[in-house]
């Protein structure tokens, strides 16, 4: 596995920590003792929500952006997003001093638009779908000169991303269990990339919205394909399509991808927030979803569940609150 064919190696990935330390927060892996008790099993939260941004992208975005050149940096760079990685890219940016410009869906949450214009970016909006936006991205960029930054579907991010794995790998080696969401593919093929290699016998999961099983429908045919639309609460687990890189890497290291309904992302978001006292989105509890509705047995299993982000609307917040 690894350099033979072309995959991300550990070294990689041991080389993105070293650039994004200082950076990226390394987060927090921590005991969950109601759901524990309610699951039968022994449950931890990597909780990425606390994130710098609000999400694990910062990881990848910040290994990818310090690696460009003094050149690539000037020109300005610029990436599209539902909203997290937009905000990882306007961090980058912000710390480089360079110019970031981001492409958002018409539908981005406010929280997230709100957050990537705070933190210097330059927001656009196109579309509703990944494929909308990454084309609106793609022009800008060739109108301007900038330097595109991928959302998942690169060595670097998907290096970079990795770090949540090699994290857990080493705050709880005994883990049997890890269960990482999915949009593109950028954070759980890092996190199996990491798991895989440092502690072999682990199970790792790959966890998507059922409105939106874009790695689920590509393992089936194969190849990734464009599914013919998307219908999930979960907005920064939509692509339509995953990356033909994830893909590849989830092909090699998930053990399997399940499917979770909006409701148990729901449940499991207002879970978070009102016995945990976490602020996480939608899709970020999606992994705990997958387990709080049976998707995924905890019984007797030492299980760590990736929290990916956190930029929940305020509004959303108080429906949730008890």
């Amino acid at each position: 596995m690894g350099e033979a064919n072309g995959l991300v190696t550990l070294q990689e990935i041991e080389e993105a920590a070293v650039r994004i330390q200082g950076v990226a927060v390394r987060t927090p892996l921590l005991p969950f003792h109601e759901a524990s008790e309610r699951l039968g099993g022994e449950i931890r939260l990597k909780c990425e929500c606390l994130q710098r941004a609000g999400s694990f992208k910062i990881r990848g975005g910040f290994n990818l952006v310090s690696q460009l050149s003094s050149g690539e940096l000037e020109k300005g760079i610029i990436t599209y997003s539902s909203g997290n990685h937009a905000q990882a890219v306007a961090l980058a940016a912000g710390i480089k001093g360079v110019r970031a410009v981001v492409v958002m869906p018409t539908t981005a949450p406010q929280v997230k638009v709100a957050g990537a214009k705070r933190l210097g970016a330059e927001v656009h909006f196109a579309g509703t779908t990944s494929i909308e936006r990454k084309a609106r991205a793609e022009a800008i960029a060739a109108e301007e000169g900038l330097t595109m930054i991928p959302p998942f579907d690169d060595r670097r991010i998907i290096a970079g991303q990795g770090t949540v794995g090699m994290e857990i790998a080493q705050d709880w080696p005994e883990v049997e269990l890890v269960l990482a969401p999915i949009g593109g593919g950028g954070l759980a093929s890092g996190t199996a990339v990491a798991l895989k290699r440092m502690l072999p016998g682990v199970t790792v999961l790959g966890v998507e919205p059922e409105g939106a099983p874009c790695m689920r429908a590509a393992l089936d045919a194969g190849e990734p394909v464009t599914l013919d639309g998307i219908d999930t609460i979960a907005d920064g687990l939509a692509p339509v399509r995953a990356g033909d890189l994830t893909f590849r890497h989830g092909r090699e290291f998930l053990d399997d991808v399940v499917v979770v309904k909006d409701e148990a992302m729901r449940e499991a978001t207002a879970f978070l927030l009102n016995r945990r006292k976490l602020v996480v989105e939608y899709s970020g509890a999606a992994t705990l979803g997958a387990l709080l509705s049976g998707v995924v047995e905890a019984r007797n299993r030492k299980v760590a569940v990736v929290l990916s982000g956190g930029n929940l609307d305020s509004g959303v917040m108080a429906e949730l609150a008890e």
